[in-house]
């Protein structure tokens, strides 16, 4: 099994993409036509210094990840499965013919604006402290207003929100023995305060035709392959879901554990992370160990029988019904089936009225 992965924000760099540009003239011209600026400019030299606003990063990062992308399977040939961090599930969808280049490019500057006009709050990265010590610090002094933005390893975990609050933070971590690195971001993404991003995006996104992914892409928000018709749904949700890395590296290797993982774009940021989730002791599985998912599902059929009225983020606005008792499919997801769809819905998706 092979899968490629893409990167998010984090890692543009002054010169990426320097050896591509010339190989897909027609894609950089469409670039450049779809922004209004020099693509290869702003990469290779920046010489306005741009490199580092999310206003630019996005649409940086997102064609130099589709350049190598193209680049790569003219040789190697298309992979079993796509990831992409944050940012990079666009480049995901992309590969997998969700859409075109010209329609990601697109909706990348689109988000890439949004994100930038919620520039409010802060992130950084969390080292050497577990979520449960993370979440239990926050909670005993009352730091509120402070989301998880991303799972990304066992021992690393970025938070996003108030701008006091991460700060506050971050002396309690130190004395229990983590390490926190702000992160150079325009606002706490990833978090509740990029709700009037998502809204705006999330009606940009419905002016969009989505094709189902022709490869298996593991979304962001469920660490789980895209459902049909969950495109626009699931990038939507990103903005201010968290990013569950570690859960869809987990899963991804849960298939195939000595599997080629192929990072395309700059960088090695994931390739990195991976080392971590590899040599992890305890890897986390996908959604959780067969007993956990068995006992969740036992919780789900004493609160709520068949027939009980759910709402899913899969289906926007709608209210539904359950039409069978929960089970664990593939011997590790909590599902339940829905009246007027065939296919399965997980637990996590689903929101009981």
């Amino acid at each position: 099994m092979k899968t490629c992965l893409f990167p998010g924000q984090g890692s543009q760099a002054k010169g990426m993409g320097r050896q591509l540009f010339d190989r897909f003239p027609e894609l950089t011209a469409q670039a450049d036509h779809v922004l209004g600026y020099s693509i290869r400019e702003l990469c290779v030299d920046d010489p306005q210094q741009r490199l580092k606003q999310t206003l630019y990063t996005q649409p940086a990062i997102f064609v130099v990840s589709a350049l190598a992308w193209y680049d790569y399977v003219a040789s190697h040939g298309k992979p079993d499965a796509l990831a992409g961090h944050s940012l990079g599930e666009f480049n995901a969808l992309l590969a997998a013919d969700a859409f075109s280049f010209e329609t990601g490019l697109r909706l990348v500057r689109r988000r890439a604006e949004l994100m930038h006009a919620a520039a409010d709050g802060a992130m950084a990265a969390v080292l050497n402290l577990d979520l449960d010590r993370i979440t239990a610090i926050l909670h005993e002094h009352g730091l509120d207003a402070i989301d998880i933005a991303n799972l990304n390893a066992p021992s690393q975990t970025v938070i996003s929100g108030a701008r006091d609050q991460v700060a506050a933070f971050a002396p309690l971590a130190e004395q229990a023995h983590g390490h926190v690195v702000p992160l150079n971001t325009s606002g706490a993404f990833h978090s509740r305060y990029m709700e009037p991003a998502r809204q705006q995006f999330e009606a940009f996104l419905a002016s969009f035709d989505f094709r189902a992914p022709a490869i298996p892409v593991i979304a962001n928000v469920t660490a789980q392959p895209y459902q049909p018709g969950a495109v626009a749904a699931n990038l939507a949700r990103q903005i201010t879901g968290t990013v569950r890395w570690h859960e869809s590296m987990a899963y991804l290797l849960a298939q195939d554990p000595g599997q080629q993982m192929v990072e395309l774009g700059h960088g090695e940021v994931l390739t990195n992370l991976l080392k971590k989730i590899r040599s992890a002791a305890r890897p986390v599985p996908a959604i959780g160990s067969p007993a956990t998912a068995g006992e969740r599902v036992r919780a789900w059929n004493l609160r709520h029988p068949v027939g009980t009225r759910v709402r899913s983020a899969m289906v926007a606005g709608a209210t539904l019904a359950t039409r069978t008792e929960a089970v664990v499919l593939f011997q590790h997801r909590p599902a339940v089936y829905l009246d007027g769809y065939q296919g399965y819905f997980d637990l996590d998706e689903l929101q009981p009225v």
